[in-house]
């Protein structure tokens, strides 16, 4: 009993204190699973990537604090149902974490195993978008979400400028979700994918030629392939069969070229010239001193066999993957002790039952451990591992790589933050779009077929079926667009601008025109447009107005004539007016003339004073004299004459301009008089609304709904008039007389009308501005193409040409309704006139003045020589001088040369 009472306490002592050591040292071992497809092209590098990973992580004493870390691995053998058998066996192990799956549809499946034991599910290739943190609590990604990808693929297409693209992709989770994100990202940017071409999870050869041959009969060329990792590359072998990796084509192409391209041997890379001028994208892993390390030791791997496949992005996240569990798990030792299983109570039900599951077990520190991984922040080989919300690593960005001549070429670099950038940005700001489209920037692309130039991406549908374009069969103003007699055969201005546009698109396209209207009235424009819309036509030609209302439904092409309503209404004469006689001439030009006249008076007087007796006199005579002289020349009556050379020049000049604006005056003023004006009560558009009078508008225009519904003129005062001589009839009649008081129509059908009728014209300038255009499908690219075309006709005058082919034989209408209007003079028309006898009177007053100082000047000395000394010395003042040279002017010519000669020559001695 005394031996009993001493032992007790020791035996306790002992076992706390072996517990205690256990708890402090954690356990000897930690397992954790890997499932995934062993024999793939992910899958052979992730194999080698996670057991050097682990290897490396047993051989660090810094984690784990000696535990040893176990990789249990099963194949999944690209089975759902096989990578779930193999969840269960490496969960039987008592794994504490699982690495994997590669494919989203299996990773689906296990998820779901993960949440029900608790057991966090890490996966480094399940890209899928829809394994979402809502519906998977224990689901994390330790790689990119195609969320991300296909971001980056909706902006390359934006970049270059494309609308719509072919998706082919495997119909899986993988595929499905991935191009459904896709189609979402061109959603946003206002582009679409027009086709989707599924290939079956197990697709053959026969499978994609069947796929690619039924998309050549398709309109779009840019390609975008979401696939998993083909090392055979069967799509683009099958593609570069049937000629379709040419210089029409653009194939673009998510990481899974990429991971399949660097999984490569170098002699393997021959394969690379079917792939020429292909656009994908990889992962960016960014270089470091740890990345360079461990692509040098994968080298010594292949070397010794120990790896079959080179290493590429997948690999590199395997290998942080097994990092990010290793230190999450010596994180939760430190801070939880031991880890522990329990059964779960709905298991041990089925277990009592058919089912054999005894072993299965609830990790259950499970969501501590899957916190903890969340939480994880290092750099790894692949760059920093951390993760956001959504339980997906932060994205890293993508390379933009381009295949040529054989190699791989990086041409930029995109990240969700920064956009496309020529060099990457390694610290960009995570998940936040700061950008435009104005800093985007790749290098130069080799695209298919060898070219630089950026791809058009559209042909017309290869399906030997023309495209349908309907043209209004006209039965007025046929001159637009028509019926041809005794043909099929479309014609009129519209038609050729059209054909002639054709001409500069860089590519055939066949066509067909088909008449809309049965040729007795116009046809209905909204109808024909209505039309293209539907779908029943490809594109409508003719002299369609592009309207609001129809933009909403079609595209138009660059307008290709300008027009808008106007109003016409009837002329009467007008041309009695008891001032009529100032109209050739504007008010400008009338002072101008004036002050002109004036100057010259002036000048002359200044010229001829000193040697013309006509010009002296009293000042009262003077005065009259060279206004007299000046406006007399305009009937040359003048009695006197010039006498000084300087004077007779400034005459001449001054005289051919007073021909060329008496010539100019008389013209006009004959033009005003014999050529009708137009007068109408109509002002404008408001005073026709106030006037009550019925208003003609051409059948078919967007005239109607336009008065109707725009200025809300009442529908019972339009009249639908359908050709020009009811146009005529209907206004001759007038308001009164069952006709209308006005008819608002196109610009071009007016001048038409008007360039045959003289009693009819219009009231103000266009109240609307509008365009002619051609209409077509909603993006349709067609319509791009065409609108160059447009400008460049009109750039060349080729435009212009077509115009005046069809409505100037006889005159341009526009011009004739403008030359039946007489023009005012203005002073611009002669400026140069004006300042050629500017110069001339200038010069001459100028050469003047010079020859009268340099007189003064001389009669000045002459004056002090002859004058007696005088003691005092005063020097004249300025005024003095100036009103002596004024009286010095004012004397004859004769009696100064007079004066001078004496001087020079004084008398001699008497006697």
């Amino acid at each position: 009993m005394k031996h009993s009472v001493i032992l007790l306490p020791l035996v306790v002592l002992i076992w706390v204190f072996l517990n205690g050591s256990v708890y402090c040292q954690g356990p000897a071992v930690v397992k954790i699973g890997a499932i995934f497809t062993f024999n793939s092209v992910i899958g052979r590098a992730a194999k080698v990537a996670m057991e050097t990973a682990v290897s490396d992580v047993n051989a660090d004493r810094s984690i784990l604090n000696g535990t040893k870390l176990e990789l249990i691995s099963e194949d999944a053998n690209c089975s759902a149902f096989l990578g779930s058998v193999g969840a269960f066996q490496v969960l039987e192990e008592g794994v504490v974490a699982i690495i994997g799956p590669q494919s989203s549809a299996i990773a689906h499946m296990i998820s779901e195993i993960a949440n029900g034991l608790q057991v966090p599910l890490v996966s480094f290739a399940a890209t899928d978008p829809t394994l979402s943190a809502s519906q998977f609590p224990f689901f994390i990604r330790s790689t990119q979400s195609d969320s991300y990808q296909m971001a980056a693929v909706a902006e390359l297409v934006d970049f270059y400028e494309w609308k719509e693209v072919i998706a082919i992709f495997v119909d899986d989770d993988y595929g499905r979700s991935g191009i459904a994100y896709l189609d979402d990202e061109l959603e946003k940017r206002q582009l679409k994918i027009s086709y989707k071409l599924p290939l079956p999870i197990q697709f053959d050869p026969g499978n994609i030629t069947y796929m690619l041959n039924k998309s050549k009969l398709l309109g779009p060329r840019i390609y975008v392939v979401h696939v998993g990792p083909d090392p055979r590359l069967r799509i683009f072998s099958i593609a570069q069969q049937l000629e379709m990796i040419t210089t029409d084509y653009v194939w673009l192409a998510t990481d899974w070229l990429s991971t399949t391209l660097d999984s490569f041997s170098p002699m393997n890379k021959t394969s690379l010239r079917i792939l020429q001028g292909v656009v994908g994208l990889r992962q960016h892993i960014p270089e470091s001193s740890k990345k360079r390390a461990f692509v040098s030791r994968w080298r010594k791997l292949l070397l010794e066999g120990l790896a079959s496949s080179e290493l590429n992005s997948y690999g590199f996240q395997a290998y942080d993957t097994v990092w990010t569990v290793a230190n999450s798990i010596d994180k939760f030792v430190k801070e939880h002790g031991n880890i522990t299983f329990s059964f779960n109570d709905k298991l041990q039900k089925i277990i009592s039952t058919e089912m054999q599951m005894s072993t299965l077990k609830v990790f259950n520190n499970g969501s501590l451990l899957h916190k903890i991984l969340l939480e994880t922040n290092f750099t790894g080989l692949s760059g920093q591992v951390q993760f956001n919300q959504d339980r997906n690593i932060v994205s890293g960005g993508y390379d933009v790589i381009n295949i040529d001549q054989m190699a791989i070429h990086t041409v930029g670099y995109w990240s969700n933050s920064s956009g496309f950038s020529v060099l990457p940005q390694e610290n960009p700001q995570r998940d936040q779009k700061n950008y435009s489209r104005l800093n985007q920037k790749l290098n130069n692309v080799t695209w298919p077929g060898g070219k630089t130039e950026r791809p058009r991406g559209w042909v017309i549908a290869d399906d030997g079926k023309p495209l349908k374009i309907g043209v209004p069969f006209r039965a007025s103003f046929v001159e637009f667009a028509t019926k041809a007699h005794n043909s099929s055969d479309m014609q009129g201005y519209c038609i050729d601008v059209f054909k002639e546009a054709l001409k500069l698109v860089p590519y055939y396209v066949p066509y067909k025109l088909e008449p809309f209207g049965e040729g007795h009235s116009n046809p209905s424009y909204d109808g024909i447009v209505q039309m293209v819309g539907n779908g029943v036509y490809d594109a409508a030609v003719g002299d369609i107005a592009i309207v609001t209302n129809r933009t909403r439904i079609v595209d138009f092409s660059q307008p290709y004539a300008t027009t808008g309503l106007v109003i016409v209404a009837p002329i009467h004469n007008s041309k009695s007016s008891a001032w009529v006689f100032l109209k050739p001439f504007t008010v400008e030009m009338w002072c101008v003339t004036a002050a002109s006249f004036v100057m010259i008076a002036v000048v002359i007087w200044i010229l001829e004073h000193r040697v013309n007796d006509d010009f002296r006199g009293p000042p009262k005579r003077q005065l009259v004299t060279m206004f007299l002289f000046s406006f007399s020349t305009l009937f040359k009556t003048n009695q006197e004459n010039t006498e000084s050379s300087l004077g007779k020049m400034v005459m001449v000049v001054w005289l051919f301009l007073l021909m060329v604006i008496t010539a100019s005056y008389t013209a006009s003023l004959t033009s005003i008089l014999t050529v009708q004006q137009l007068s109408s009560p109509i002002t404008g558009i408001d005073s026709l609304i106030a006037s009550n009078w019925p208003i003609g508008y051409q059948v078919g225009s967007f005239a109607y709904s336009y008065l109707a519904d725009n200025l809300y003129i009442a529908r019972s005062r339009l009249i639908e008039l359908g050709s020009p001589e009811e146009y005529e009839e209907a206004l001759r009649k007038g308001p009164k007389g069952g006709g209308v008081g006005a008819i608002i129509d196109e610009l071009p059908y007016v001048d038409l009308f008007l360039s045959k009728q003289t009693e009819f014209g219009t009231i103000g300038q266009p109240f609307t501005k509008s365009g002619w255009g051609f209409a077509f499908k909603r993006d349709s690219p067609l319509a791009v193409d065409i609108s160059t075309a447009i400008l460049k006709l009109s750039e060349s005058g080729e435009l212009q040409k077509i115009h005046e082919k069809w409505f100037c034989k006889m005159g341009c209408p526009g011009e004739r309704r403008q030359n039946s209007e007489p023009n005012q003079l203005h002073v611009i028309s002669f400026w140069g006139l004006y300042l050629l006898c500017g110069v001339f009177t200038i010069g001459a007053l100028l050469l003047f003045l010079l020859k009268m100082v340099r007189q003064f000047v001389r009669y000045k000395r002459q004056e002090k020589k002859s004058a007696p000394p005088s003691p005092i010395s005063s020097k004249p003042h300025c005024s003095q001088v100036i009103y002596s040279f004024f009286d010095f002017i004012d004397e004859k010519e004769e009696a100064i040369k007079k004066m001078f000669t004496q001087s020079d020559n004084p008398p001699g001695p008497v006697g």
